[in-house]
């Protein structure tokens, strides 16, 4: 029957770290096949191949997409995107393996009634890298310099200046007297603060570089 079938296609693939899971299903709602593969391009395109012409395919907006929508559109298929909230009632079913997750965001795409994201270009989601990662380094040192005020306080250490880190704030930590124990935290924190703050500045940079002519930036 899958083989035989005629009409247009929608594939549902439940994506995983490793394997998918992908579920090819006809115009009326039949399941033509149901097969796991191992995440690899080449796999994926011996299914799509079964697939027939420009199918319909619809994947969540979940962990390591990017591949799989790239690799989908470039073998002629049309990709949707699932938005995760919009699929989260999926988790309440009673029966949920992998399959039936496949399956229903095929139903959804086919019935029109997928809650869809954006599908970004692949230059977008590289400059969403680079502001994500600038932001987890941010996250990296206001933590560290938490726990550099941690031990000043432990210490009964009286910061009094606004800003810690600045170089009123340098002048303080130098000058204070800490057990060796508490120094080597401090000393070892400020190390990698000083790290942290040339890569937020390197990102920051080129950023910055990248959207200098972005009317929106």
């Amino acid at each position: 029957m899958s083989e035989a079938y005629e009409g247009r296609q929608i594939v549902g693939m439940d994506l995983h770290r490793r394997r998918s899971v992908l579920v090819r299903m006809g115009e009326s709602g039949e399941v033509l096949e149901t097969v796991r593969i191992s995440n690899d391009p080449e796999y994926l395109a011996q299914l799509m191949a079964r697939a027939g012409e420009a199918p319909e395919v619809v994947l969540e907006a979940t962990y390591g997409w990017y591949w799989a929508a790239d690799a989908l559109a470039e073998l002629g298929a049309h990709v949707h995107l699932a938005h995760p909230l919009g699929v989260k009632m999926f988790a309440l079913r009673r029966v949920k393996n992998d399959q039936r997750d496949a399956a229903d965001l095929a139903d959804l795409l086919r019935m029109g009634r997928l809650p869809e994201a954006w599908i970004a270009p692949p230059a977008t989601r590289e400059l969403r890298g680079w502001v994500r990662h600038r932001a987890k380094l941010v996250g990296l040192r206001s933590n560290l310099k938490c726990q550099v005020h941690a031990v000043l306080a432990g210490a009964g250490v009286q910061v009094l200046m606004s800003d810690l880190f600045s170089p009123g704030g340098h002048q303080l930590l130098t000058a204070t007297a800490l057990a060796v124990e508490s120094r080597a935290r401090v000393d070892s924190l400020l190390r990698l603060i000083t790290a942290l703050d040339f890569g937020i500045d390197t990102y920051a940079k080129l950023v910055a570089g990248r959207l200098r002519t972005d009317p929106g930036y």
